[in-house]
């Protein structure tokens, strides 16, 4: 090889070592490091190709080597079987695919090409985003008008930072619409949206949406704002009903009482025990002196009939004590407007409203009255 051919190839291998790439990707997908060198065509044999990486935490890790005519593509546990040479690493390409990309691959990667003494190596860093995970969204406060609540979203994992931002979807079409005027941010929780005085209007379907350069994730929330006037009214009208059923209550209670205390006093009226009023006294004829020999004659059936009519009468009045017996006025004969009425026929009801006075007598008594 000529001086000149040395000259170009050195100067072309010290401007690809100086050169650096950046590359972003998502995590999931499939990646392509590019790594090309020209040390192939000096010794095939003697060939050796490294790819290193520098992590987060500065730990240095091989990703895969050519060495000895062997490619060995197991040596970091993360990666394996995951990465692989491109092409013809021998010809001069000797970039590195990555598959199934994860957040543990990002960091900066080292291609060292050795052959014959001579060196190559390039310097990519690549950069994993990781899409937020599903948000999560919940309700904080009391869902009535002039109370206050907070909408809430977070989303656990991700690449940072992750934005969020709060719309409210129309019944129409399910269109977006902005949040109510009385909806504030919290921009040192920007995932928090706080709603005061809350109305009528913030009713309806809410959608957070967590989101950085690898993508979005949505939740939602619904919010029901309770009538404040109408939870009063429903009480008030409870109590209305309540106290309208004791009233009737009360009134069917009362006429109850009322008519078995009528019904109590129209039995125990007949019922009470009335003193007996005095039997009239027995008229005694004495006997002229012409009839003095028939009451001789007539003593032997007198007595008999005497005491006959005694046993009679001691039997009646037995079994008439519990009847009450009215005496009539002094007079053997009352006037009652203007004609005489007989006491034999005044009966109990014409003495009560005469003014007579009930009086009760033993029957012993009223038996030797009679006699």
């Amino acid at each position: 090889m000529s001086a000149l051919s040395t000259l170009f190839l050195a100067s072309c291998l010290v401007w690809m070592s100086g050169a650096q790439t950046a590359f972003k990707r998502v995590a999931e997908e499939n990646v392509t490091l590019p790594c090309h060198h020209r040390l192939g065509l000096l010794e095939p044999r003697s060939l050796d190709i490294e790819w290193l990486l520098h992590d987060s935490k500065a730990n240095q890790k091989v990703v895969i080597t050519y060495s000895g005519g062997n490619v060995y593509n197991e040596v970091n546990e993360g990666q394996k079987g995951r990465v692989s040479f491109t092409s013809n690493f021998l010809a001069g390409d000797a970039s590195l695919q990555i598959v199934s990309l994860q957040p543990s691959d990002a960091g900066q990667y080292t291609c060292k090409v050795k052959n014959a003494g001579q060196y190559e190596w390039h310097h990519i860093t690549l950069t994993v985003l990781e899409k937020p995970s599903k948000p999560k969204c919940w309700v904080e406060g009391e869902l009535s008008e002039g109370k206050e609540l907070s909408l809430q979203c977070n989303s656990a994992s991700g690449t940072a930072p992750i934005l969020y931002q709060w719309q409210r979807i129309s019944d129409e079409e399910g269109k977006m619409e902005h949040l109510p005027p009385t909806a504030r941010v919290n921009f040192s929780n920007p995932g928090q949206v706080l709603m005061k005085n809350l109305t009528q209007m913030a009713t309806g379907l809410y959608q957070c949406t967590a989101y950085n350069e690898a993508g979005q994730e949505n939740c939602f929330v619904q919010v029901t704002v309770q009538y404040a006037r109408s939870i009063g009214m429903v009480a008030g009208a409870v109590c209305g009903v309540l106290v309208g059923l004791s009233l009737v209550f009360l009134i069917v209670w009362l006429t109850i009482r009322r008519k078995e205390k009528k019904r109590y006093e129209e039995e125990e009226a007949p019922n009470e025990i009335r003193e007996d009023a005095e039997a009239p006294k027995a008229r005694l004829v004495k006997p002229s002196s012409s009839s003095s020999g028939s009451r001789s004659s007539r003593s032997g059936s007198s007595s008999t009939r005497s005491t006959a009519n005694s046993a009679s009468r001691s039997q009646r009045t037995l079994s008439t004590e519990a009847t009450p017996h009215i005496t009539p006025s002094r007079y053997s004969r009352v006037e009652t407007e203007g004609r005489e009425i007989d006491p034999k026929k005044v009966n109990h009801a014409t003495l009560v409203k005469m003014g007579a006075t009930p009086v009760m007598l033993p029957a012993q008594s009223r038996a030797f009255q009679t006699v």
